[in-house]
């Protein structure tokens, strides 16, 4: 009698085990910082945790929602800059170990006369990357052209920018001309935000701030990842592309003048998924 108390014992907490493990989102801990110009949702995944990050892009702009039902995804985060008028990417991404975008196949970006003085930094500016290291899983965030640690390879990437962590590299990645007046996103008027930061616990940070009722500018951005303990940020597409999936609900950042929220569909995004 005693054997078989202590086989279903066993069999209950391995069980109870498998079952936390494969069912327990509290290692994804959602919070919302309200603040005098913005509200800010956050969303921590552990880097030790059982999800992983991954990248998404559909031919065609797509919602939030259908890209979580297509790769079921946990929480989704918007991702890269597009092109509004032909849709096509501006920023490069990695899915699968795969170069899946490429902005250097946009027309409209590479023979535009405007871009062409920043052209070099825009083809390297600041990408969110996941690796795999042998048997580890790692993130970073580091410019384009910058090859992978020795021993790892890049499973997604997703480029956005500029970092605000640990600089605003905003000039850097050819966003903004002082000399010029250039500011290609509004880098100093408070707008809705998307970004993540890595802590040095190599925990990821998901953030949207919601324009209601003016949003952030970079710098209260970048001020704001510090306050979590953030050493490496990024900003991805803002403004009306701001949004945040999470337990089948849409968070979207910009608002109209009648004060509805823009639905605005995107081209990238990034996906948690259970590894």
């Amino acid at each position: 009698m005693k054997k078989i108390w202590l086989l279903m014992l066993t069999i209950l907490t391995l069980v109870w085990v498998n079952f936390s493990q494969a069912a327990n989102p509290s290692q994804l801990s959602y919070q919302i910082y309200t603040q005098p110009g913005t509200k800010i949702h956050t969303l921590l995944i552990p880097g030790n945790s059982i999800f992983a990050i991954n990248t998404a892009i559909s031919p065609k702009l797509d919602t939030l929602s259908n890209f979580a039902a297509k790769y079921q995804g946990i929480s989704v985060l918007n991702g890269g800059y597009f092109d509004p008028k032909n849709h096509q990417t501006t920023s490069y991404i990695v899915q699968n170990g795969e170069l899946v975008a490429n902005p250097e196949d946009n027309e409209r970006l590479i023979n535009n006369p405007d871009l062409t003085l920043y052209l070099k930094k825009i083809l390297n500016r600041s990408e969110f990357r996941r690796y795999q290291c042998g048997n580890t899983r790692r993130y970073d965030i580091t410019l384009h052209q910058q090859p992978p640690p020795a021993g790892c390879v890049i499973v997604a990437a997703l480029g956005g920018g500029p970092q605000l962590l640990p600089e605003i590299t905003a000039e850097a990645e050819g966003f903004v001309d002082s000399e010029k007046g250039r500011d290609a996103i509004g880098s100093n008027q408070p707008n809705a935000r998307s970004a993540l930061g890595i802590t040095k616990e190599g925990d990821i940070i998901w953030v949207m701030a919601e324009q209601k009722p003016l949003g952030v500018t970079l710098a209260e951005l970048a001020a704001f990842f510090s306050t979590l303990g953030v050493e490496k940020a990024i900003n991805l597409d803002g403004g009306s592309s701001s949004a945040f999936y999470y337990q089948g609900k849409t968070y979207y950042g910009k608002i109209d003048e009648e004060g509805n929220p823009v639905q605005r569909p995107v081209k990238s995004v990034l996906l948690i998924v259970d590894s």
